[in-house]
């Protein structure tokens, strides 16, 4: 590690990231018949643990007042909405299928960006967000009586919903609020809005299926901390294009562990998308200058 530049580490971290948050989808689709809501509770308990032994341990200095409150809660929000979305998507659809919609999060988050932070979009970035929806139907395939368009639907408003958590977190972190306690308030918000149903709709689990879950939460805490470190190495602009290997990880391990291949126009529909997504990040490295020498 001593021998990399601070980007070709970001870079590292990020496709780490990447591989720990299909992994995260691969165990929960493993882990069977249960409500999404009782999957994100196990989920999130652990990346809860794991996010309060890092403020324990460092203890940075918190000074919150109501408006930092405020975007906590509405990030903790929209995220719980994410997962929970998300994890319905993974249930009904193909890996590499619902990974890719919630992938559509960064192009909401630019349409998020106008209303929280004060943002304007460019022309060229209205014309990659079109393109990426474009690619998004191809993968939705818009027709009801299919059996995939309703959690497809479901799948993209995770996305819709992830775009507006992210927002939030930059929002967040530019008025100072540490990243290890926004990922403790989302994972603990998340766990107590998902308790009550938990409690009087709990669906017995083999150990088996609890194992899946607790390793489901133990790759979510590796995927928050490693894409933590990596966008302290590198700026977003040089490597959130390398986040869209979380799409290649989930169609290997949908393809070795559930037998699942694409079809030709969701392939389809990935290209698009990632062709917008590189077309986005030339974008960006050209119009602003590296941040980390």
């Amino acid at each position: 590690m001593e021998n990399l530049t601070s980007k070709q580490k970001g870079i590292l971290f990020i496709i780490l990231s990447a591989f720990f948050f299909a992994l995260m989808n691969a165990l929960v689709r493993l882990s069977g018949d249960l409500p999404s809501t009782q999957k994100s509770f196990f989920r999130n308990a652990v990346a809860m643990i794991f996010a309060a032994a890092a403020l324990i341990r460092q203890r940075p200095e918190i000074s919150l007042d109501r408006q930092d409150l405020k975007g906590l809660i509405l990030r903790s929000a929209f995220g719980t909405i994410g997962v929970l979305c998300n994890y319905y998507a993974i249930d009904h659809l193909a890996l590499s299928d619902a990974s890719m919609l919630n992938k559509m999060s960064p192009f909401f988050a630019i349409i998020f960006s106008i209303f929280i932070l004060k943002e304007r979009a460019t022309k060229f970035q209205w014309g990659a967000i079109i393109t990426a929806f474009i690619g998004c139907l191809f993968i939705i395939k818009p027709n009801p009586a299919q059996m995939s368009f309703f959690p497809a639907c479901i799948g993209l408003a995770g996305g819709i919903s992830a775009g507006a958590a992210y927002t939030y977190v930059r929002w967040l972190g530019k008025r100072g609020v540490p990243g290890k306690l926004i990922v403790f308030f989302f994972s603990a918000f998340s766990c107590v809005c998902v308790l009550p149903y938990l409690i009087f709709n709990y669906h017995p689990m083999t150990a088996m299926q609890l194992i899946y879950l607790l390793l489901a939460g133990l790759a979510a805490a590796g995927g928050q901390f490693a894409i933590t470190a990596a966008y302290s190495y590198a700026p977003a602009a040089e490597i959130s294009i390398y986040d869209y290997s979380n799409v290649l990880f989930a169609a290997i391990l949908g393809f070795f562990l559930f037998g699942q291949i694409p079809d030709g126009l969701s392939i389809i529909g990935y290209a698009i998308v990632c062709a917008a997504a590189i077309a986005v990040f030339i974008y960006n490295t050209r119009s602003k200058p590296s941040e980390v020498k």
